[in-house]
């Protein structure tokens, strides 16, 4: 009796052992899934911080673009600072060039923050080449663009140069269906 006793006593020891281990890494692992999910919405938290600070600093940026080329527009010697042009410009046409400049800037600044798509992009850009000086604007910004290159804003142009190539090789006055926009 003596030894069944004990091999019963035994088999409770292990078991109550084993249960205690099993209980031990059951709240381990709850304590390691917590701190994993704080972590976690820590991260979120700092990614979204991050992401509203860079449209922050992209805004201030647009906005120090425009009061420079506000600057330029306004003043004929100033002007003649940003003049980097292919070929010499008129001021008054340099005054334009530098308004076109700006509102390419601000469709670029829009679909960098996520204020359109890049089919809206596209859109756009569409309306405003449809002007001669914006245009000739951007043939005479041409060799700026080809520094350019693997960056979004070059992308972008390229996307341009393609929709002007298409835009002047249409058979059609109804610029509006010209070209194909951008799948996302």
């Amino acid at each position: 009796m003596a030894t069944r006793s004990f091999g019963i006593r035994g088999l409770r020891s292990a078991a109550t052992a084993s249960l205690g281990m099993v209980t031990g890494a059951l709240v381990a692992m709850t304590a390691q899934r917590q701190a994993l999910k704080a972590m976690q919405g820590r991260l979120e938290y700092l990614e979204r911080q991050a992401w509203k600070q860079q449209h922050a600093n992209l805004a201030r940026q647009q906005r120090q673009h425009w009061e420079l080329l506000s600057k330029a527009i306004d003043d004929p010697e100033l002007a003649e600072v940003l003049d980097i042009f292919e070929r010499p410009v008129t001021p008054e046409r340099r005054r334009q060039y530098l308004f076109a400049n700006a509102l390419y800037t601000n469709l670029l600044c829009y679909y960098r923050i996520g204020n359109m798509g890049r089919d809206e992009f596209f859109k756009h850009v569409r309306a405003i080449f449809q002007n001669p000086i914006v245009r000739e604007y951007w043939y005479a910004t041409q060799q700026q663009r080809a520094s350019l290159t693997g960056t979004e804003e070059a992308e972008l142009g390229k996307l341009v140069d393609d929709l002007l190539l298409q835009l002047e090789e249409a058979d059609t006055d109804e610029w509006w269906v010209v070209g194909e926009p951008p799948s996302e």
